[in-house]
């Protein structure tokens, strides 16, 4: 288990072209109730925002969750980062993951999902990315997304018709991912852009607090703590109350404002 970066409850950037954002954010891992060992590591210091779950054993999965959030934390003080630099960040930490200690015959791996700050076409955006079965969600409006889809065997068969998302939680394989950052392969994450909106709300998390608490219950967590950190607790406390059969990670971050360039300034 590797944290860097803590909550903050208020944070200015100035991005490049002028634009300014007020951002808060609350991040927190548990080991859970029923595993021994905290393979999670989350980066939660602007301009990125990212949670890792380690597979491959204890030393190997913990290792290699700590590489993707260590490499992705050298951006750490740069106002923006765009996707070529999450690609070298990933491939470099296949890289260390490959001379690590704890690493298996069969290698070791992770998932990694976040956002990060970046600038598309000289707007201001969340550059969302995603490898394996960890998750990106927006709140806004009242209304909860799921940004990110799971690298999965039931995510495929859910896609296919064959199962149906209810039945995609408690399948056999619901566990069986695709796609990792690590196994000797290479990143290959998906991305998406979204807009930078006031009043939107974050949520980052591994499959521990996914699979103790259904959409319904995110939006509600979500939606009724007036604070990041707030709605973070109560997300944490649900997921070992529920069960925690898993290692729990949680990151929230909140867009408090947005003030456009003034013009001519």
């Amino acid at each position: 288990m590797t944290q860097i970066g803590i909550g903050n409850p208020r944070h200015r950037v100035v991005l490049p072209g002028g634009t300014e954002i007020g951002i808060a954010w609350s991040a927190m891992t548990d080991t859970g109730l029923r595993r021994e060992v905290n393979e999670d590591s989350f980066l939660a210091q602007p301009p990125i925002f990212a949670v890792a779950d380690g597979m491959g054993g204890h030393a190997a999965g913990d290792f290699a969750s700590a590489a993707v959030v260590t490499r992705l934390a050298e951006y750490g003080g740069r106002t923006v980062v765009g996707t070529p630099d999450i690609d070298q960040a990933l491939r470099s930490a296949v890289q260390d993951m490959g001379r690590g200690r704890g690493v298996t015959d069969e290698g070791s791996g992770t998932t990694v999902t976040g956002v990060a700050l970046g600038s598309i076409s000289g707007e201001p955006a969340w550059i969302v990315f995603n490898i394996g079965d960890s998750r990106v969600y927006r709140l806004i409006g009242g209304v909860l997304e799921q940004l990110t889809v799971d690298h999965s065997i039931v995510q495929e068969l859910v896609d296919a018709g064959q199962i149906t998302r209810e039945e995609a939680e408690t399948h056999p394989h619901s566990n069986v991912i695709t796609r990792a950052v690590g196994f000797h392969e290479a990143p290959l994450p998906d991305y998406r852009a979204i807009a930078i909106e006031p009043g939107m709300r974050l949520l980052i998390c591994s499959d521990g607090l996914t699979k103790e608490i259904t959409a319904y219950g995110l939006r509600h967590f979500l939606a009724s703590n007036p604070t990041a950190d707030a709605a973070a607790r109560h997300l944490m406390d649900a997921a070992l109350g529920n069960g925690g059969r898993d290692n729990v990670t949680v990151v929230v971050v909140d867009v408090l404002d947005v003030v456009p360039p003034v013009e001519g300034g």
